[in-house]
């Protein structure tokens, strides 16, 4: 059975519940619910992944019910770790926590989280300036692949800007939990308009992404199997992530064949094939979607969640873009062929130096643990706000 396009992805789930019975009714709270305990029970047995937050859980004051839905979210991953598949890459769920978090735990889940803590599912980052959530969300956002807004207000329009500007998939659920105009609501008014879908995300297969998100419509719907199933085929037909290949494409260039030899059966089958993107090398030969190429190659390259660069020769272009890439803070993999004398900038820059002269899954190996290794680098500038 060839396993789901979710297998890996970070699933970031976010949003809040009106205090207002008119915006929210016991019944769409409890259907909303069940329909994320459901939707991150399925999720987990297709190999997905999760982003997380950690903090204390206000109630509303009409019914006592939970406002957001971290903690149930953390409950269902606790209760079906069992059905993870076994050789899912990367961590089960990456908790984001300020440094008031620990005390501000329900105590129902205290025992709970501290038996999670302590195994390798679970992966702590610490956002700094506890007191911004913007800089809560900033880190979410990087971690995360996919964010799923329901209900919610500005947080959640936040959010939606910072996943999409770096040209993640935002899949918004519309069931009425708060007013029209902010949240989830509005992000889905919004991709209603047909130039605006595609804004929101890209899908592959028959169906365009206007056509699915009025699929995905659940204002009346209360089937919550059904909804989960449609939603899950919607998030399985998304556009896989795009990682950006930078690297030498001149086939004149005496060190081409090693490098394309090198991309082919190392970095393509660990990048497509184990890690689930779409490998991007723009040399000419495609379509554009810009008036010039270097506009199409930067537009790609801005919007792309991994970039993996590779400097033999030590090409001006090559290194114009992985400047590019780490001045935006894209994940990136540095890669050079053994021997490359490099500038000192960039020879200072962990990076992976490979041969040819090894077996393919030696070198997929070797490739995979060096990722799995400097996935979580921070940036190189940590740029502090002025006022916190």
């Amino acid at each position: 059975m060839p396993r789901s396009p979710l297998f890996g992805r970070r699933i970031h789930i976010t949003g809040r519940i009106s205090e207002e019975i008119e915006y929210a009714s016991p019944e769409n709270v409890e259907l909303a619910r069940k329909f994320v305990a459901s939707l991150v029970t399925a999720l987990i047995k297709l190999g997905a992944n999760f982003v997380v937050p950690v903090d204390k859980e206000p109630l509303r004051a009409i019914d006592g019910k939970p406002l957001c839905f971290d903690w149930l979210i953390w409950e269902t991953i606790y209760q079906n770790q069992i059905s993870r598949p076994s050789d899912v890459p990367g961590v089960m769920a990456v908790a984001v926590q300020h440094h008031k978090s620990e005390a501000q735990i329900p105590e129902q889940y205290k025992e709970m989280w501290n038996s999670l803590r302590r195994t390798d599912k679970v992966k702590i980052d610490n956002a700094s300036f506890w007191n911004m959530a913007s800089k809560r969300m900033e880190t979410q956002a990087h971690w995360g692949d996919i964010l799923i807004p329901i209900g919610g207000d500005e947080g959640v329009l936040f959010l939606t800007n910072l996943y999409a500007g770096n040209g993640k998939p935002v899949a918004p659920v519309n069931i009425p939990l708060r007013p029209q105009t902010t949240g989830a609501q509005r992000v889905y008014d919004f991709g209603l308009g047909r130039n605006n879908t595609k804004r929101l995300f890209q899908t592959t297969g028959h169906l365009d992404p206007h056509g699915w998100l009025n699929r995905v419509n659940f204002a009346s719907q209360t089937d919550v199997r059904l909804m989960v199933e449609e939603f899950i085929e919607l998030l399985e037909a998304l556009e896989p992530p795009r990682a950006f290949a930078v690297r030498l494409l001149d086939p004149s260039h005496d060190q081409f064949k090693a490098v394309d030899d090198f991309f082919e059966a190392v970095v393509k089958p660990v990048v497509e094939g184990r890690l689930g993107y779409k490998l991007l090398v723009v040399d000419g030969q495609q379509s554009v979607g810009q008036a010039r190429i270097d506009g199409d190659i930067f537009s790609k390259l801005h919007h792309c969640q991994l970039v993996i660069a590779d400097v033999t020769g030590s090409r001006p272009n090559c290194f114009i873009e992985l400047g590019y890439a780490l001045g935006r803070g894209i994940p990136t993999i540095v890669t050079a062929m053994k021997g490359e004398k490099l500038p000192f900038d960039i020879a200072t820059y962990a990076g992976y130096h490979w041969s040819n002269d090894t077996t393919a899954a030696d070198r997929q190996r070797e490739f995979f643990d060096h990722w799995a290794s400097v996935e979580a680098r921070p940036p190189l500038v940590d740029v502090e706000p002025l006022i916190s």
